[in-house]
């Protein structure tokens, strides 16, 4: 059966169960509200959260299920306001909004298609009193240029305290030029324990990514000005234009294991009846914490171009290989972390939590063999610049603390501090902080947020020491140290939030011209202000997010100065069980030095050679919820060849999809 007829499949599975659902949701309606009102049965709502490192303070989350711009994730450059691509969905990208930008991990293959993977950050844990299924597919585009998106997730609860999930998230996307399309496969298990002294969450994520890549299209004119290399025809079938790159993937797998436990020492608080003094409930109050939390990752990235002579022409130099390229590194890291906290709120005294802690991790990292070295080189092959091992092996070694105030309506606030004493990370030093705080005013309840950072950390070993068959380098790269200074202020009445923020960046490593990893000797400056703002008129709606920063050194570090995301729609009801919204979206940012990108390492790099930017990607769209059911209709890129102009390149020479018709649904199941 082809894959389209798969898709249809599902699209007429879901519509068929979002009609049952609806039927359903009424019957348990009819069936349940009158008990519940003559017997005073209160269901608990759901609810999701998740957890920070390292020792897994919880914070509120949310369950995927509002209809209000669901069309907008199925746009590849609708990450941030300026997010530089190779065009995909699934596929390669890079926050242009620094203050944005996540820090960057040991395994820099990873980097590039961060959004799409998971992490602990980004695990959720849900509390549901009923099980859920969530379950949607998004599609576009016809049968040459398909980009579908499936999946499902379920969440229930075993009694009160004990709650299982499973997830699947699988992209197929096949994109609007030749040789750029992926598959990503990921799927998890999780679960979590709330009891009165024991807690625990814990998961396991795997992923599975390839990706061809094209090296990007061999002339700008076929999407700028087609007729001047097409003999004066002014159509173009994007499918026809020639890549520099024809026969060459990357590879990425990964497995990750999260488990983070806790057991509280405290005692309980009783409730008495006024009038005949028996117990009639009991609370438990854990006054100390003790932690352990295990985080064991393995990921494998490979490269294959299997085309020996774009190989030789696209790479400026070849160390290992002259029939092709097919490569891989290995990287595997095992972390605990044993802590103690005295937790906030035991008694009417203790208005913070205070934590102590300290972190293992053991490091193993596996390159491309070397087996050239002290031989005779046939004609063609450069010498391999360095001598680096095969494997390397680390032992690293971090204690810390914490403070928290999670509790208040005025006042809450969290720091962290961490110090590395064992391996490349000793000296380390990691502090970071956050204020919140809330008062009136003008009958309404503002809310200040003031944050920063202050970091000295070793790079990662991979930009120090690292071997394939196009790249090699061994760095004596110091300690790169960041401040970040910023706030927050929200004003409610006015429906707007605006963000300040300024960071220093010494001894910034950034990957140069050629591809490879530069330490800069002097300082960089970043400058940020972005104003998140919301009007409203009866049905009438208009969003916009609009950032500016700038850069005391555009060389070592290009960012576009101005950025905008604006959303102009229409919010109503049909029938009062129907919402819809309808609107115009548009994504617009300034021309910069955009970073160009390296098939074979994954990786954004600086270039002087082409400016992108200047243009407009405005969507068309319609998102609909009934009862448990969303979905929506797209036209994206309504504009191209009509307002904004056809340089719709967000890094040179790989331009962003051409308009298409999208549309998905999404259903939350009654269990």
């Amino acid at each position: 059966m082809e894959k389209r007829h798969i898709k249809y499949i599902i699209l007429i599975a879901l519509a068929t169960f979002m009609v049952m659902e609806m039927h359903a949701q009424r019957t348990l309606n009819a069936a349940t509200s009158p008990i519940k009102k003559a017997k005073g049965v209160k269901v608990e709502p759901s609810y999701a959260w998740s957890i920070s490192e390292p020792l897994g303070l919880h914070y509120e989350s949310t369950i995927d299920t509002l209809f209000l711009n669901y069309h907008k994730e199925s746009i590849p450059s609708h990450q941030s306001t300026a997010w530089a691509t190779t065009g995909n969905f699934g596929a390669s990208g890079q926050n242009q909004v620094f203050f944005e930008r996540r820090q960057r991990s040991d395994f820099f293959f990873e980097d590039a298609i961060e959004s799409w993977l998971p992490s602990v950050s980004t695990q959720r844990y849900y509390n549901t009193r009923i099980p859920m299924t969530l379950i949607s597919h998004t599609t576009g585009g016809n049968k040459y240029s398909n980009q579908d998106r499936t999946k499902v997730l379920f969440s229930g609860n075993v009694g009160k305290p004990l709650q299982l999930s499973g997830a699947i998230d699988y992209i197929y996307s096949k994109g609007s030029y030749n040789n750029q399309s992926d598959k990503n496969f990921r799927w998890s298990l999780s679960g979590s324990y709330i009891g009165d002294r024991y807690e625990m969450q814990t998961f396991f994520n795997s992923y599975n990514f390839v990706g061809k890549e094209s090296g990007g299209i061999t002339d700008d004119l076929y999407i700028t000005d087609p007729a001047s290399v097409q003999g004066g025809e002014s159509k173009v079938d994007n499918k026809s234009i020639p890549t520099r790159l024809t026969n060459a993937q990357n590879k990425l797998t990964g497995q990750e294991f999260y488990l983070n436990q806790s057991y509280n020492v405290g005692h309980y608080r009783y409730e008495r009846d006024s009038v005949t003094d028996t117990i009639i409930g009991r609370t438990y109050i854990p006054v100390t914490r003790f932690i352990w939390t295990a985080n064991f990752k393995n990921v494998k990235h490979s490269f294959l171009n299997g085309n020996a002579a774009e190989d030789k022409s696209f790479f400026e130099n070849t160390y290992l290989s002259l029939s092709g390229t097919d490569e891989r590194t290995r990287y595997w890291r095992l972390r605990n972390t044993l802590g103690v906290s005295l937790l906030e709120g035991f008694n009417k005294y203790a208005k913070f939590g205070f934590s102590l802690y300290a972190t293992h991790e053991m490091q193993k990292f596996y390159h491309v063999v070397d087996t050239v070295s002290g031989k005779e080189l046939p004609d063609g092959l450069a010498v391999l610049p360095v001598s680096v091992s095969s494997t390397k092996s680390q032992q690293l070694l971090w204690v810390g603390g914490q403070l928290t105030k999670q509790r208040g309506s005025i006042l809450t606030y969290s720091a962290t501090a961490q110090f590395g004493v064992m391996g490349d990370v000793a000296g380390d030093i990691n502090v970071e902080g956050d204020v919140r705080t809330r008062f009136k005013l003008l009958g309404d309840t503002v809310s200040l947020r003031a944050y920063g950072y202050f970091k000295n950390l070793a790079p990662p070993y991979l930009l120090k020491q690292f071997v394939s068959n196009h790249y090699a380098w061994d760095n004596n790269f110091s300690k790169e140290r960041r401040l970040r200074l910023g706030g927050e202020l929200e004003l409610p009445w006015i429906y707007t939030k605006l963000n300040v923020g300024y960071e220093t960046l010494n001894k910034f490593i950034y990957f140069n011209t050629e591809s490879l990893p530069e330490q800069y000797g002097s300082s960089v400056h970043v400058f940020s202000a972005s104003l998140r703002n919301h009007l409203g008129f009866g049905i009438f709606n208009w969003d916009n997010e609009l950032t500016y920063q700038t850069t005391s050194n555009d060389e070592i570090l290009a960012l576009p100065k101005f950025s905008i995301f604006s959303n102009m729609y229409l919010k109503f009801k049909v029938a009062r069980v129907l919402d819809v919204q309808v609107g115009v979206d548009c994504n617009y940012y300034t021309k910069y030095y955009a970073p160009a990108y390296n098939p074979a390492l994954m990786v954004f790099y600086n270039q002087r050679d082409m400016e992108c930017g200047n243009f407009a990607f405005a969507d068309v769209y319609a998102n609909f919820k009934l009862k448990k059911a969303r979905f929506y209709v797209m036209y994206s890129h309504v504009n191209k060849g009509i307002i904004g102009g056809n340089d719709y390149f967000s890094i040179p020479h790989y331009p962003l999809n051409p308009g298409r018709f999208q549309f998905g649904i999404s259903v939350d199941f009654v269990n």
